[in-house]
């Protein structure tokens, strides 16, 4: 079955289905890929936005402590230059002037040892030591503070920057970074956030804070495209299976299942059992509302068409059997003139003459009989009956001589056409007259036997029937009809001694 018979085949419904996707799927899987790329891109631009903002805050993290070492050392080397006594004058003298510089400070010796110390540093003593130019950034012991500590030619400093400046200058720097922890590998120091959310997605960075001592753990809003965003991505799709959806539904309660309840009740009407009932609610579809009235029209012009065709073949039937009442009645008349102008004749030669026509009269007379018994039927004419009362007719009809003429039959049921009937009940009775005038006293065999669904053959068998004894007159004018009559049946005469058949057209078995 080809692509175009099967989808002739399919329901409507799934044929603008097919159609819808054929459409719109392609166009909607098209702009769906494009979304996605778009998607993706989108993603990893807002990744790297969150590592540019989170890089943006260590880096101003890193530039606060970086102002502050610098400015300490400055003010630390020279102070411990001029000596040891009021160095932390000196030194906070110094810071003083610079801007947004801790001035909380500690100097001591290059073994650790304290000289002097500026506001509130805490315990030093567990941050590791630094050589002259070194730099060292933990965080500050017991506070929330990054302690500095800065090697100058004759000793340290370490200052501590507070919590609150780290806050300032993180939140100062571009970007939306909503958590920031210091670390080092001993202490722990969080800046701020993450703020409290269950829905809250970060986007956590390393970054490295100094010389590789202190770390900045960043955590930047993880921005993403949603699943919201995605649907509306999706949308040709939805649109597709929106659009196919309603289309079943429409085609399916509109238009197929009103169709449907009208063929049923168009194919559950009979001719003359009433008038067509179709169904009055067939949907709000005003062609499909046409349509029924169109039906009903039709359908009303149909009953009246066949009842008129109906009581036209009525009054065709009554003609027909008034017609074959009339040949029978004719054929029987003249039947009954043979007998009486037979039975009126002086000589034997006549009334035999009579008596044959006669004969052939009456055969005729039962194939028109039973032709009209099987026509309404319109099977044709059966054999079996036909040859039974031919028989009994011939027996009735024979001479004084033949009086005990003996007729056996062996018939199977088989129909066949008028024309062949005829034929047959021809051949039938010329065989049997000859066979009754010539040997009366010998019994006669009638045999007729399907030989396939659409052939039968017919055997008569008498001991008179001789076909090599072709010197008479009358037998060579017996041979010449019988010849002929089997020619009618579209067959040839097999002549056996003591037997005659012939084969005839027959209809198929029921």
């Amino acid at each position: 079955m080809s692509f175009r018979e099967r989808f002739a085949g399919l329901p409507t419904a799934t044929k603008l289905l097919l159609i819808l996707t054929a459409a719109i799927l392609p166009i909607g899987i098209a702009l769906t890929w494009v979304g996605e790329a778009g998607i993706r891109q989108a993603n990893v631009a807002l990744r790297g936005r969150a590592d540019d903002q989170s890089k943006a805050a260590a880096q101003a993290i890193e530039s606060l402590i970086a102002r502050n070492a610098l400015a300490l050392r400055i003010a630390a080397n020279g102070a411990l230059g001029s000596g040891a006594g009021a160095a932390c004058d000196r030194t906070q003298r110094a810071l003083s002037i610079a801007p947004a510089i801790a001035q909380s400070f500690e100097l001591e010796t290059l073994d650790g040892k304290a000289l002097c110390v500026a506001g509130t540093v805490g315990d030093t003593g567990s941050l590791p030591l630094v050589a002259p130019g070194n730099i060292r950034v933990r965080i500050a012991p017991g506070q929330d503070a990054v302690a500095i500590r800065v090697g100058t030619a004759t000793g340290m400093a370490t200052a501590v920057v507070p919590l609150a400046e780290i806050r300032t200058a993180a939140l100062d720097a571009p970007g939306d970074v909503l958590s920031l922890v210091l670390h080092d590998d001993t202490r722990e120091l969080r800046v701020f956030g993450p703020p409290p959310g269950p829905d809250l997605r970060l986007r956590l960075s390393e970054r490295q804070i100094g010389s590789g001592t202190l770390f900045a753990r960043v955590g930047a809003a993880d921005k993403r495209i949603t699943t919201g965003d995605r649907l509306l991505l999706l949308l040709p799709v939805l649109m597709w299976i929106a659009a196919a959806l309603v289309t079943w539904l429409l085609v399916s309660r509109l238009l197929i299942r009103p169709l449907k309840r009208l063929e049923r009740s168009v194919r559950s009407y009979q001719p003359g059992q009433g008038p067509l009932e179709l169904p009055q609610k067939l949907g709000p579809a005003m062609e499909i509302r046409q349509l029924r009235e169109a039906f009903a029209r039709a359908m009303t012009r149909v009953d009246a068409s066949e009842q008129e065709m109906t009581g036209a073949l009525e009054g065709q039937r009554k003609l027909v059997r008034e017609v074959h009442h009339r040949v029978k009645n004719n054929l029987q008349v003249v039947a009954s003139l043979l007998n009486i102008h037979g039975r009126g004749a002086e000589s034997l030669d006549a009334r035999a003459a009579y008596a044959g026509i006669s004969r052939r009269v009456g055969a005729l007379s039962i194939v028109h009989r039973n032709h009209f018994a099987e026509m309404e039927e319109n099977r044709g004419i059966a054999l079996r009956p036909l040859l039974a009362e031919l028989a009994a007719e011939l027996r009735a009809g024979a001479p004084d001589s033949a009086r005990g003429l003996v007729i056996d039959l062996e018939i199977d049921t088989v129909y066949t056409t008028q024309d062949a009937a005829v034929a047959v009940a021809f051949l039938v009775t010329e065989i049997v007259e000859f066979a009754m005038l010539n040997c009366p006293a010998e019994p006669i065999e009638i045999s007729l036997r399907r030989t396939s669904d659409l052939t039968a053959r017919l055997t008569i068998s008498s001991e008179v029937l001789v076909p090599e004894e072709e010197d008479e007159t009358g037998k060579v004018q017996f041979e010449r009809i019988v010849g002929g009559l089997a020619k009618q049946l579209r067959s040839n005469l097999e002549r056996k001694l003591g037997r005659y058949s012939v084969e005839l057209p027959v209809f198929p078995p029921i």
